[in-house]
């Protein structure tokens, strides 16, 4: 099946990260052929005192909607007992669709492209990695959030 090319983010920053992140890429690949960043951590954004997230951003080659994409995002989420008690806080996982083709939406709750993604640093690095023309050099420069890239999902534990 060959449709287009989809990013969504992926982040955690409580128990087994790396373990919640490769559960959360299984899920919202399903069928799809797809492809990974490395692993980056970086420092929470938000002002909520909470350990740092390690974040990466997965390609999809798909023929599903943003809508259907949040749905295997919020199917991920509760796989791993995501709770959102705090807004900007600790999660165990938080899946975001970032792009989808060249769609748009202005579906409150699924808006393409994210409305945020070009502020955030641990979004715009990973996603340089697997699609550089999406990403100016100069805007990712700019910003002053920390972000390390740490190595493959498949390396870490």
């Amino acid at each position: 099946m060959s449709g287009r090319l989809a990013y969504l983010s992926l982040g955690s920053n409580i128990g087994n990260r790396a373990e919640h992140l490769r559960a959360g890429v299984e899920v919202v690949a399903g069928e799809d052929a797809y492809r990974t960043s490395r692993v980056y951590e970086s420092e929470p954004v938000g002002g909520v005192a909470q350990d740092d997230f390690w974040n990466m951003v997965i390609e999809l080659d798909t023929t599903a909607s943003p809508r259907e994409l949040l749905e295997r995002a919020r199917a991920a989420e509760d796989a791993r007992g995501r709770t959102r008690d705090v807004r900007w806080g600790p999660r165990t996982l938080d899946v975001d669709v970032l792009l989808v083709g060249d769609e748009t939406s202005a579906d409150p709750e699924v808006l393409v492209p994210h409305p945020r993604m070009y502020e955030r640093a641990f979004v715009l690095y990973p996603l340089a990695e697997l699609a550089p023309a999406l990403v100016d050099e100069r805007l990712v420069h700019a910003l002053t959030q920390r972000v390390v890239v740490l190595d493959t999902l498949e390396s870490l534990r």
